[in-house]
């Protein structure tokens, strides 16, 4: 009689499930943690005890420990996952070439340089000013 090994979650089953966290500072954007690059590695050990290392966009981010906590649940979830570890990592600066491109997309509010011909023009057309006692009333 053979025995078939239990199933485990794979790194990418990880990775798809930590999609649904998203990004404390992102919120009204709806960036998840994937797409926002804070994520440095995922690995399954074969008893299915996943480590998932992140990396921050900043070491002052006060949301660190709530992004652990949700990292952790998220991965916990992944079917096939036994235990769940999550750390961070100091040694791995986070720059916006982590981003996606979906995220770029969306954390960007100008139009890239080279699709402004004229900068004076589109700033005049498109820069609301805001009257200081407006702003504060």
């Amino acid at each position: 009689m053979t025995t078939q090994p239990p199933c485990h979650a794979a790194p990418a089953d990880v990775v798809d499930g930590l999609r649904a966290v998203i990004d404390p500072c992102c919120k009204e954007k709806g960036i998840n943690v994937v797409d926002m690059g804070l994520i440095h590695s995922v690995d399954v050990a074969d008893d299915g005890a996943a480590r998932v290392t992140l990396v921050l966009t900043s070491g002052w981010c006060p949301f660190a420990v709530d992004l652990l906590g949700e990292v952790e649940a998220a991965t916990r979830s992944v079917p096939g996952v036994t235990d769940a570890t999550v750390e961070l990592t100091w040694d791995v600066p986070w720059s916006t070439e982590r981003l996606a491109d979906s995220a770029r997309a969306k954390l960007r509010w100008l139009p890239p340089p080279s699709a402004v011909p004229d900068r004076s023009a589109y700033l005049a057309e498109n820069l609301t000013v805001v009257n200081r006692e407006e702003l504060f009333s």
